[in-house]
């Protein structure tokens, strides 16, 4: 993938996209002790930044594929940003969705038309049953994360993020299956000559972290986080640009997560859902290391169902 390949992608999809805000806070960066920039994919189309790579993914079909169909696995947010895609596209999309999926994202995928079929919440049944609905209806199979198309027009974010403030020293985004974080470092790579890129992971979802260690890709026994987004594992299109070009990943507790979505609740007056979360709480619990820079954090996406909050508001 060149920088080519990602300035195209931008391009092809900025129709379809919102190019969203970077919002700043004196009192977050006090609380860093730096200078923080949020590139808010929270406001994006279907509220979080998956919007991009499904939509690239989509136009990357011939019209024979279209016509067939799509279909994903997804606890949410990539159910819903393909569901809307394919619906601006005129595309019939299907998604498999764990049983425990939020209600409000389940609720998102329907009202983009697409159709939910669930399943149990391992990565085993959702995988499963999509291939069940491919063999069945002919439809194309497109991964959240771990799909060539769907990594460049993640990277998209992060992308428009140093195109807009090209001095970053750091790029943070949670990660979950992969893709907006290697999404992030091609851009990185692409756009500046020195900026890292980080991780947040929350501790019962820590493959990444220990796949980094290993050198090879690790799973979750258990995925028991309130960051439902980050409940999925790398795929080997991801895995060799994290490995070969992430700076580091930091883990974080759900205490800690809960704590940084409140803050930014609170502070900033914007909603976050955990799995964005996660990225600050990194961010936070790393401060001494991140002290004096000017660090970007892809806030990932805004999906909570506020009548189950960890919180009270």
């Amino acid at each position: 993938m060149t920088k080519k390949d990602l300035t195209d992608c931008y391009n092809r999809i900025a129709p379809y996209i919102h190019n969203t805000p970077v919002l700043t806070s004196s009192l977050v960066n006090q609380a860093v002790g730096a200078n923080v920039y949020f590139k808010c994919e929270n406001f994006q189309k279907t509220g979080a930044y998956k919007m991009r790579g499904a939509t690239n993914a989509i136009l990357q079909l011939t019209e024979e594929q279209r016509s067939k169909g799509v279909v994903t696995h997804s606890s949410g947010n990539f159910a819903q940003a393909l569901s809307k895609a394919a619906q601006n596209l005129n595309v019939k999309a299907t998604i498999v969705m764990p049983s425990n999926s939020p209600i409000a994202k389940k609720n998102g995928v329907v009202t983009y038309g697409g159709t939910i079929l669930e399943c149990e919440p391992t990565i085993e049944a959702r995988q499963g049953l999509a291939d069940k609905i491919v063999a069945k209806t002919g439809a194309t199979f497109i991964h959240p994360s771990n799909d060539i198309n769907v990594i460049l027009g993640q990277g998209t974010a992060c992308y428009e993020l140093l195109k807009e403030y090209p001095d970053l020293e750091i790029v943070a985004c949670p990660v979950g299956g992969g893709g907006l974080i290697a999404g992030s470092v091609l851009a990185a790579k692409y756009l500046s000559d020195d900026c890292k890129v980080i991780g947040g992971e929350p501790f019962e979802a820590d493959d990444a972290y220990r796949s980094l260690i290993s050198g090879q890709i690790e799973t979750n026994d258990t995925a028991n986080t309130i960051a439902d987004g980050l409940r999925t594992q790398l795929g080997h299109h991801n895995f060799p640009i994290i490995k070969n070009h992430v700076d580091r990943i930091i883990r974080v507790t759900e205490e800690e997560i809960i704590e940084a979505m409140r803050f930014i609740w609170e502070r900033m007056k914007i909603i976050i859902e955990p799995s964005s979360a996660v990225t600050f709480a990194a961010v936070l619990k790393d401060k001494a290391q991140l002290k004096g820079q000017k660090i970007g954090i892809i806030i990932s996406g805004g999906n909570v169902d506020v009548n189950n909050l960890p919180f009270n508001i």
